[in-house]
């Protein structure tokens, strides 16, 4: 088969069927990072803080109470680093169980 007849083939394979090719030159898009973050408050006790987070998030139990021991001296604690779709389900949840959150862009 002829090279140019070989590249048509190629050229008409890659676009045809449900799959989809990116040009090289493409590179992926990183998603903005955020941090999830953890404020003291009056409401909720250790227990529960560390129940929640242990319940939603990836910590460990020891991770979850150094979290929650964090809030408590210095007002506040990172608990995960995460894309900004899941930084903002991770909110939703955990506020969900009357925990104080909120959210930031990593810089």
């Amino acid at each position: 088969m002829p090279h140019d007849q070989q590249n048509a083939d190629f050229d008409n394979a890659q676009t045809q069927g449900n799959t989809a090719t990116l040009p090289a030159s493409t590179k992926p898009r990183h998603l903005p990072m955020y941090r999830v973050l953890l404020h003291n408050d009056d409401r909720n006790d250790f227990e529960h803080v560390i129940a929640t987070l242990l319940e939603l998030t990836p910590l460990t139990r020891e991770e979850a109470i150094e979290r929650c021991d964090e809030a408590h001296h210095t007002g506040c604690a990172l608990v995960i680093v995460i894309h900004r779709e899941r930084a903002e389900l991770y909110e939703e949840q955990l506020r969900s169980k009357s925990l104080t959150v909120t959210i930031e862009p990593d810089e």
